[in-house]
């Protein structure tokens, strides 16, 4: 095998070459959805599935209803290549309340707690900001999808039930405050996966003693992924290739023999490389993606 850490070959379509992608009925590939308001990203989902007539679509990192902004699906194939786009930092801008704190740490809640914030200044804003940024612990919020015990806080939270998950590493890369007027204000943010950017807010009400609760959110970016470039659920467009979710991934053109092998999900060689890497047939067609383990390269996924 040989390190080509280019694109597969133009002639690449899906993950297949162009005569077999052809053949297919069913749609497949990578999709970029710009989530509206007001919709859960499970009805995102349901929407593409209607819009290209297939079931087979999964996204790779949820947006609450009030949310907006881009959602990543697989659609066919592509959705069990979902797992490697996890890893990605998300890019979001938001808008915020001082003063005033809810149970879901947003705007949808109930209002639980008021507090004077006219007297905070930009510089302040600033400077609790930055105590939620680098490697801190969150805690997850208590309305949340966050499993204790085999059930979603959210259950426990809309029964009256006080569980607390316990916190959680996240990064947060930037957290920056765009704009601000009386109890207002706008920030942008760069986080790691898993961060809920409702508790960032309220953590920063926390530190300021006044409180606070987000009032919109849009996430803008994914890795590479742009919500410029996303469209509506219920026009998703045509998917993009299959390794276009892989195609941050360090590649490997195999030789005849092991691109054969590699079809059947079998083991290779070490590549020496580390984490996944994608797997390439010699006429750049997407076989799977490998990962060494020890004197071996095994797989984690093979597309049939």
């Amino acid at each position: 095998m040989s390190t080509d850490p280019g694109p597969p070959a133009a002639s690449t379509e899906g993950g297949v070459g162009v005569a077999h992608a052809e053949r297919r009925s069913e749609p497949e590939g990578l999709l970029l959805i710009d989530k509206p308001k007001g919709i859960t990203s499970h009805d995102a989902v349901a929407a593409v599935r209607r819009a290209l007539r297939t079931k087979k679509v999964g996204h790779s990192g949820t947006l609450d209803p009030m949310a907006t902004g881009l959602l990543l699906m697989g659609v066919g194939r592509a959705t069990r290549f979902l797992r490697f786009l996890g890893d990605f930092p998300k890019e979001y801008e938001g808008t915020a309340i001082l003063g005033i704190e809810t149970d879901t740490l947003d705007a949808e809640g109930q209002v639980v707690r008021t507090s004077d914030a006219g007297d905070v200044t930009p510089t302040a804003l600033r400077e609790a900001m930055a105590t939620l940024t680098g490697d801190i612990e969150q805690v997850p919020p208590a309305y949340s999808a966050v499993k204790i015990r085999g059930e979603p806080l959210h259950r426990a939270a809309r029964r009256g039930e006080a569980v607390v998950a316990p916190p959680r590493p996240v990064h947060v890369e930037r957290f920056e405050l765009n704009e601000h007027s009386l109890s207002s204000f706008g920030f942008d943010v760069t986080c790691s996966s898993g961060t809920y950017v409702r508790s960032l807010v309220a953590d920063t009400g926390r530190a300021l003693g006044c409180g606070a609760h987000l009032t919109s959110l849009r996430r803008t970016r994914i890795g590479p992924f742009s919500a410029a470039d996303g469209r509506p659920p219920d026009d998703p467009g045509p998917p993009r290739p299959i390794v276009a979710a892989v195609a941050h991934l360090p590649s490997l053109l195999l030789d005849p023999e092991e691109a054969r092998v590699a079809r059947h999900g079998s083991i290779l060689g070490p590549a020496g490389l580390p984490g996944p890497y994608r797997v390439h047939a010699p006429d750049g067609a997407l076989i799977g993606v490998y990962r060494d383990a020890g004197t071996k390269a095994v797989p984690e996924v093979i597309l049939a």
